[in-house]
């Protein structure tokens, strides 16, 4: 299943479609339901910080992509990220501009541009991902073993579930008369 994110005002134009009966049942919708608003709230909770030095989350997703990722063509760090090209070339520059990122040719094509991390842009991942880290070992310092080895065992069976794969999210939408 394709899971784009979505701005407040995106979301609010959509409209709700049940999915299809018997697709997925009850138990697991609401199952589902409840992962996402506890992953979602967790994950703002420990990542408070993001954007403390002045790069937005746009950006910081972006450099994400390409320090954990490696070099990315730019096309294939906009499909990555869901935006159009004139969007991850203005979110590159800002990248460049800041030391964060360098453009490379690409190997065997010169006028196609690769994003690579610089060595500060790698360091302010690490440094991000490590504060989180940290966040969120402090969090689960409030469980007890009991409740510790259940979180490992599901961290172990959503690794799995992960592993499976998504399809391919669905081609960039084209603007008409293009």
């Amino acid at each position: 299943m394709y899971v784009a994110l979505l701005t407040n005002r995106q979301a609010n134009k959509m409209p709700l479609r049940p999915l299809p009966a018997g697709l997925v049942s009850d138990r697991r919708v609401a199952l589902a339901n409840r992962l996402n608003s506890a992953a979602v709230h967790l994950l703002r909770r420990i990542g408070q910080d993001d954007g403390a030095d002045g790069v937005t989350g746009a950006r910081l997703s972006a450099l994400s992509v390409v320090v954990y990722g490696g070099p990315q063509a730019m096309s294939e760090l906009a499909r990555r990220e869901h935006v159009a090209l004139p969007t991850m070339s203005r979110i590159a520059d800002a990248l460049v501009r800041d030391g964060l990122v360098r453009r490379i040719a690409a190997p065997g094509d010169r006028r196609a541009v690769r994003i690579e991390a610089t060595a500060l842009g790698r360091r302010l991942m690490e440094c991000g991902r490590s504060r989180r880290i940290t966040r969120l070992a402090e969090e689960l310092s409030a469980l007890g073993e009991r409740e510790l080895g259940i979180v490992e065992r599901a961290v172990d069976i959503l690794g799995k579930v992960g592993e499976r794969g998504s399809p391919a999210p669905p081609p960039a939408r084209r603007k008409p008369g293009r």
